[in-house]
């Protein structure tokens, strides 16, 4: 079988290629088509071949409008290499621009697509183009229950919907947390409500903050407003800067807004046997009560989640059952079982 991995704007690569190799493990020829990632180094291929088709210029370009334009240049050409291309199957990851494609996405081969973020926040309000763009695709993959609802809602057939779960990254780490440490991990955009952390640990006596990501919001404010009970290890971090973060970390904190299926902060979270306290959206909420890895709850609660992570934090016995859950969840969601119920989806368009 041959499959075609795509993922344009390379907006998942710590996904596309955990999915890649672990397809080719299992006996799939796997080809990803991507750009180049412009925050870091990538996964070596293993057994599948990677090629960086798309943005060639604009991808080596610093943040700026000339950056834009040139990627807008740039895409169609992409596109069009991907057109004459017919695997068995193509495996949709993101549309680099939604409303390009409703015109150049013309597949030839049967198409999967996996809504990572259901539909895009940008572009959220485009019904029309997404229902141009779903129609071409013969199944659409979520990674929770409740985004299988959220697209059967928006008018896809229940046959053309799976759900599969997000595996974890699993990391191996020497935990040598303070039992006092909350962890906010990840990209800093708007929607983490990284304020929200930073409200939850000032209220609870003890606890500290460690904000480890990239932001991309301003942070003078909210960095003054934590004082000292925040540490932030801003800019994007090498895999042992994540890795340091994660062995810190007593419990991670998600207080995201409802704009999101999943987060691959919370998996590398739960990947590393450390607990999360989440806000319940999308998947967030049933990931972690399934296993019970942490806590749950309800979205803008910052009183609810200073209490669950001054209960976390108080309780040695607490703290050991969600840690217990974080390790089943790291030994559940895996890449090959993921593989797996990916080519039992595969094998249904042959």
């Amino acid at each position: 079988m041959r499959v075609l991995l795509a993922d344009p704007p390379a907006y998942t690569p710590p996904y596309d290629r955990s999915l890649a190799a672990a397809l080719a493990h299992a006996g799939v020829e796997v080809e990803l088509v991507t750009s180049r990632f412009r925050f870091g180094a990538v996964a070596r291929p293993q057994r599948y071949v990677a090629r960086e088709w798309f943005y060639p210029i604009s991808s080596r370009m610093g943040s700026s409008r000339a950056r834009l334009v040139v990627k807008a240049l740039e895409h169609p050409l992409g596109m069009a290499q991907l057109a004459t291309h017919k695997p068995d199957v193509l495996h949709m990851q993101w549309f680099g621009a939604a409303e390009a494609d409703r015109w150049l996405f013309r597949p030839r081969s049967p198409v999967v697509f996996t809504a990572h973020d259901i539909i895009p926040r940008r572009t959220a309000a485009r019904t029309g183009l997404w229902r141009a763009l779903f129609d071409r695709c013969e199944r659409i993959v979520v990674h929770s229950q409740r985004g299988h609802d959220s697209l059967a809602s928006f008018g896809i057939a229940e046959e053309r919907l799976r759900v599969i779960p997000h595996p974890t990254f699993r990391s191996d780490v020497d935990r040598r947390d303070d039992g006092r440490t909350a962890l906010a991990l990840g990209l800093i955009r708007p929607y983490k409500g990284t304020e929200d952390s930073v409200e939850a640990v000032l209220r609870v006596d003890g606890a500290r903050l460690l904000v480890a990501g990239d932001p991309r919001v301003p942070l003078d404010g909210l960095r003054a407003t934590a004082g000292g009970r925040a540490e932030w290890r801003l800019g994007f971090l090498p895999d042992r800067e994540i890795r340091r973060a994660l062995s810190e970390a007593t419990v991670a904190l998600f207080p995201y807004r409802s704009e999101i299926d999943v987060s691959g902060a919370l998996l590398q979270v739960l990947g590393a046997g450390v607990p999360a306290i989440v806000y319940d959206i999308g998947g967030l909420g049933e990931v972690v009560t399934r296993f019970g890895a942490g806590a749950v709850v309800e979205p803008g609660d910052v009183g609810g989640m200073a209490l669950a992570l001054e209960l976390l934090l108080a309780d040695p016995e607490a703290l050991h059952a969600a840690r217990r859950g974080a390790e089943a969840a790291r030994a559940e969601l895996t890449w090959e079982a993921s593989a797996a119920a990916h080519l039992d989806l595969y094998r249904e368009l042959l």
